[in-house]
C-alpha cells in the first residue's frame, strides 16, 4: 500500500473511509479493503491525527430501495466493523446521514462542479454504456463522496486502484473551491491524498474468478458454520485422484488458504499437493479450519455486540456527535468563504 505523493508539508494524518451498507461482507471485501481500512486507524490516531469511518447509507440509497432492508444493513455494517477490530477509542465510527452538514456541503461543491467531470466518471459512464438509465443520485455520487472526504479535513483516503478517480475529483473540487473563495491566502478545504490499497489482496471466489456478490461466488465472513462449510466444501476441483500429484498454483482452494496461512503453513500444504496422497477434500478441510481460526475472535465479538445493541447505538451516537462537530467547523468555513452567513439565521418569527 502506498500514499500518493504530495507537495504539501507534513501534516497530522486524518484517515477517512466509508463502507456502503448493501449486504453482508465476504472474504473479498475483508481482505481486499476492510482489513486494510481498519489497520489505518492506528496511523490516524497517532501524532495528533484522527481516523473517521462512516457507514454510507446516503450512498446506498442509489441501490437499496427497501427501508427495512437498509436499516438492517446499517446495523449489520456497524456490528461488522466493530467485530473485525475497529476500536472506538482509536477511531470515530458514525452513520453518514447522522451528519447533515455533509449534504449542505455537497450542494456548495455542486455549484463549482463541471458537468463534463461527472459525465466522465466511471460509474456513470459504465451504466450509460450498458444502456442502463442512471439517476441523478448516481450522476452526483462523486460530489457527495467529495463532501464526505472534505467535511473532516481528511488527509488520507484508502481506495482501490479503480476508485482513485473519486479522489482525483475530490482534489479538483477542493482546489477549485479554494481558488475561488480562499481568503487571506488561507484555503477552505484540506486537499486529501489517496492511499492505494494493496492490489495483491484481491480475492478469488469459489469459482476461481474475482470474488463478487454479482457472481454469486462469495464466502461470507459471518454466517452459520454450516453454510460456510457448505460453500467451502462445494469449491469445484479437477478430477485428479487422491494418489495423484496436484498443482497448488492452479488450485482455488490453495489460493484461498494462502489468505489465512503463515508462509510455513503454505509451504507445508503445497508440498502435500505435489507429493500426492492427499485429496481435495483434505485441502478444503484445511481451508475451513484456517478460516475459522482467523475469524474466531471476530465471531465472538460479533455475537456479544448483537446481544448488546444499546452499546452499538451509543458508539454510533458518540461518533456522530464528534463527526458533526468537525463537519460544522468545515461547513462554516465554506459558507463564509462563498458569501453565506456562517450559520443559518434561525430565530423567533416577528
Amino acid at each position: 500500500m502506498s500514499a500518493e505523493a504530495s507537495d504539501s508539508p507534513p501534516r497530522p494524518t486524518r484517515v477517512l473511509s466509508g463502507i456502503q451498507p448493501t449486504g453482508p461482507i465476504h472474504w473479498g471485501n475483508y481482505f481486499g479493503a476492510v482489513r486494510q481500512y481498519i489497520d489505518l486507524q492506528h496511523h490516524g490516531a497517532a501524532e495528533g491525527g484522527a481516523a473517521n469511518y462512516f457507514i454510507a447509507d446516503l450512498h446506498a440509497l442509489t441501490t437499496v430501495r427497501d427501508p427495512e432492508e437498509l436499516r438492517g444493513y446499517v446495523r449489520e455494517a456497524a456490528v461488522t466493523l466493530l467485530a473485525l477490530g475497529l476500536d472506538p477509542d482509536q477511531a470515530t465510527l458514525f452513520v453518514q446521514s447522522d451528519v447533515p452538514e455533509v449534504t449542505e456541503l455537497t450542494w456548495l461543491l455542486t455549484t463549482v462542479t463541471p458537468m463534463p467531470m461527472l459525465e466522465n466518471c466511471h460509474a456513470y459512464k459504465d451504466k450509460k454504456a450498458r444502456g442502463i438509465v442512471a439517476d441523478a443520485g448516481l450522476f452526483n455520487y462523486p460530489v457527495l463522496m467529495a463532501a464526505d472526504i472534505l467535511a473532516y479535513d481528511s488527509t488520507l483516503v484508502p481506495v482501490g486502484q479503480d476508485q482513485k478517480q473519486h479522489i482525483e475529483v475530490t482534489r479538483d473540487l477542493a482546489g477549485k473551491f479554494n481558488a475561488l473563495y480562499a481568503t487571506a491566502g488561507e484555503p477552505i478545504f484540506v486537499v486529501p491524498d489517496a492511499y492505494t490499497l494493496d492490489a495483491s489482496a484481491k480475492v478469488v471466489g469459489i469459482d476461481g474468478e474475482k470474488m463478487s456478490k454479482s457472481y454469486d461466488n462469495t464466502i461470507p465472513v459471518f454466517d452459520t458454520p454450516k453454510r460456510i462449510k457448505k460453500r467451502i466444501m462445494g469449491i469445484p476441483t479437477d478430477s485428479k485422484t487422491v494418489e495423484e500429484a496436484k498443482d497448488p498454483n492452479g488450485s482455488t482452494i490453495f489460493t484461498l488458504f494462502c489468505l489465512f496461512a503463515s508462509p510455513e503453513e503454505r509451504d507445508e500444504l503445497a508440498a502435500r499437493y505435489r507429493a500426492g496422497g492427499m485429496g481435495y477434500g483434505d485441502a478444503k478441510k484445511a481451508l475451513l479450519e484456517a478460516s475459522r481460526d482467523h475469524f474466531a475472535e471476530a465471531v465472538e465479538r460479533r455475537e456479544r455486540l448483537l446481544a448488546e445493541p444499546d452499546e452499538v447505538e451509543q458508539i454510533l451516537a458518540a461518533g456522530a456527535a464528534a463527526a458533526r462537530m468537525k463537519a460544522a467547523d468545515v461547513l462554516r468555513r465554506a459558507r463564509e468563504g462563498c458569501g453565506l452567513p456562517a450559520a443559518p439565521r434561525v430565530g423567533s418569527p416577528r
